[in-house]
């Protein structure tokens, strides 16, 4: 599995993805939602790789939760930069990371596609959580 590194601006949160897709394969998506969109945020996931969130101190990792309530965004309470989104369900954590928060972002990685998913109800979104998430190794 290649590892790949992300984080804030000032470095107090971050994460680790591993995956053995090439960048070039990876599945990018610019979601088109009124919160991600202004923010330019592009996401990928990989459900057969792992995530692990870092951080310095576990009190400056901000969660934040909105309209349906079916995961967390991540931010580091200091800088206010973004890594992601987590969710848990039975079988644990899966997440998303902000492709913008790679240091440094691969070489010949996808182009973002744009994604909306609007008109999901909780259940159908939580059921693509599990589906296309990567799995969490440890608790964010």
């Amino acid at each position: 599995m290649s590892r790949y590194l992300g984080h804030c601006h000032c470095g107090d949160t971050g994460f680790e993805y591993r995956t053995e897709l090439d960048p070039g394969d990876w599945s990018v998506r610019a979601c088109q939602c009124s919160y991600c969109l202004p923010r330019g945020a592009v996401y990928t996931s990989d459900p057969a790789g792992s995530l692990r969130f870092t951080h310095r101190d576990p009190a400056r990792l901000v969660r934040y939760r909105f309209a349906l309530q079916t995961a967390d965004f991540l931010f580091c309470g200091r800088c206010g930069g973004y890594l992601g989104a987590v969710t848990e369900d039975g079988d644990g954590a899966r997440a998303v990371i902000n492709v913008k928060a790679l240091d440094p972002a691969p070489a010949g990685m996808a182009a973002a596609q744009p994604v909306s998913f609007d008109g999901e109800t909780g259940a159908s979104r939580d059921s693509r959580h599990t589906a296309r998430w990567t799995p969490v190794a440890d608790d964010a």
